[in-house]
């Protein structure tokens, strides 16, 4: 077959030059006819390319080998065939049907080769395919986050509505059943709406195996989920994140947009909230396909979701342990405190993404901590231990209750004598069970911090700081008494005689 470079000269020899078909082809070496047949061409349009594939010995093995190749897309990547194995395998197959095998191992391999090329090339086209309204996708992505000073190596959960590109954010502490159902219902519950389907990777903390055929066993914790909002599922395929992509692309966006710098919050639940609000503002902006509002889409989106049930979920899992010889139950690798009244016991804690419930044998509330993410760690709450510390104050000292107080209340303890720390132990424990531990701590260090030096004298402050104003008794008579100046009671007096005291114990305990 001539160049295009060839044809063109003898076009030219012909037309411009003037020359004979017989000269032409004496000159160019080309054959009369390959002459003619170019000088008479009318048309030169580019045609359509046809590859043209071998075909040889082992045409007739093509399909076979194809679908084995197929095949191992499902199994285990060390135990699909490698060109020598589907060698040895055609061969031994032959050999069984009694039918000559004459193909050489490297047209095998060069079989293989081409095969698994085309397989690639399928693989590897993706559909340009069309979102519903309502239907949403789900993934999770790593974020780093300060709450309360601590750094926690977090995770963001993304909800996103493809057909009007909607996005929502919820930022957690760990990527666990619990966090996943916390952040799909509070989107739900800000929406008032549930999508009709939600597509997912094959996440372990909603899928336990994938079956044949590409069916999924979910967990239980994720049918309930499912069963109380009634939305479908809908999994990607194994290592095919890109069925989710508009989940999977927004986790790094929203990473880039919404957690930089790295957050400083107080309150993760408060700041959640605020979250939800954040992604619902940047709906006011152009879709990057439709030339319309975001905003203007999502509300086709809410228009086909269902309608958010009437019950409330709750969002965790109850798990049954039993505590050591502490009251301490242990959740995952983390410790959590109970009380003093159940060491040795069976206990069930009802885990949420943000906390550890302790509930006793009747269901009944025992104390609740902040859910601990990370390994070996442990969470007190030390008012369930106040009445064992009242009854021995000479344990006091070696708590980690004592190493938490104020210094100056540690002082406290240091200078009363063991019956008057009994005391004022006892009556610490007694206003933590009516105003809590924090608001009786706060209370019960200001006293300290007024002067106070015994456990009378804390009591007497304990009880003006609640109340600094004394209830006034209105007495009505039939006497007529006169008039007098309105009496205010002021207890700063007092507080100076106490301090006072203070100082004098202090002193003598000197001179001494």
């Amino acid at each position: 077959m001539l160049t295009m470079e060839q044809i063109y000269n003898i076009r030219n020899m012909y037309k411009n030059e003037g020359k004979s078909l017989r000269q032409i082809a004496r000159e160019t070496k080309h054959d009369f006819e390959t002459v003619k047949k170019y000088v008479e061409m009318e048309d030169f349009s580019p045609k359509v390319p046809v590859k043209v594939k071998r075909s040889g010995k082992t045409s007739k093995y093509r399909e076979r080998v194809k679908q084995w190749l197929t095949d191992d897309l499902s199994a285990p990547p060390k135990q699909r065939h490698t060109a020598h194995r589907v060698y040895t395998r055609l061969k031994e197959e032959a050999l069984k049907e009694g039918e000559e095998f004459n193909v050489s191992e490297r047209a095998i391999r060069t079989l293989v080769a081409d095969i698994r090329q085309e397989i690639k090339e399928i693989k590897n086209t993706h559909l340009p395919l069309e979102h519903p309204a309502g239907e949403a996708q789900v993934d999770f992505g790593k974020t780093e986050f300060y709450e309360k000073g601590i750094l926690y190596e977090g995770h963001h959960l993304v909800v996103t509505f493809p057909h009007s590109d909607g996005k929502f954010v919820q930022l957690f502490k760990g990527e666990n059943l619990e966090c996943l159902m916390q952040g799909l219902k509070n989107v739900f519950e800000y929406l008032g709406k549930v999508p009709t389907i939600i597509r997912f990777d094959n996440m372990s903390t909603a899928v336990k195996r994938i079956k044949s055929y590409g069916e999924r066993e979910v967990t239980d914790g994720f049918k309930r989920l499912m069963c109380h909002y009634g939305f479908k599922s809908n999994f990607c395929n194994p290592n095919s994140g890109h069925e989710k992509g508009s989940a999977e692309n927004y986790v790094g966006t929203s990473r880039r947009n919404m957690f930089v710098p790295v957050p400083r919050i107080e309150d993760l639940s408060e700041y959640n909230k605020i979250l939800l609000e954040k992604c619902s503002s940047d709906m006011i902006r152009e879709h990057y396909k439709y030339e319309r509002q975001v905003c203007d889409l999502f509300k086709e989106d809410l228009a086909a979701m269902n309608e958010l049930p009437a019950t409330d979920f709750d969002a965790c899992k109850f798990v049954f342990a039993k505590t050591d010889k502490y009251g301490r139950a242990k959740f995952e690798t983390n410790l959590y405190s109970t009380s003093s009244y159940y060491g040795q016991s069976e206990v069930m804690l009802q885990v949420s993404a943000m906390s550890v419930r302790i509930l006793n044998a009747n269901s009944e509330l025992i104390v609740e901590h902040p859910r601990l993410y990370g390994k070996n760690q442990e969470s007190i709450k030390w008012e369930t231990y106040l009445p064992l510390i009242a009854k021995r104050p000479k344990a006091l000292k070696y708590t980690m209750f004592y190493e938490e107080l104020p210094e100056e209340t540690r002082e406290f303890f240091k200078q009363v004598d063991l019956p008057d720390a009994q005391k004022a132990l006892k009556f610490f424990a007694e206003r933590a069970e009516i105003e809590g531990y924090e608001k009786a701590m706060e209370f019960f260090n200001k006293a300290i911090t007024l002067g106070a030096n015994s456990s009378e004298s804390i009591q007497a402050a304990y009880r003006y700081i609640i109340d600094p104003v004394l209830p006034e008794a209105n007495i009505e008579t039939n006497v007529k008494f006169p008039k007098h100046a309105e009496y205010k009671v002021d207890l700063q007096a007092y507080m100076s005689l106490v301090r006072e005291r203070g100082v004098d114990n202090e002193q003598a305990k000197n001179n001494t």
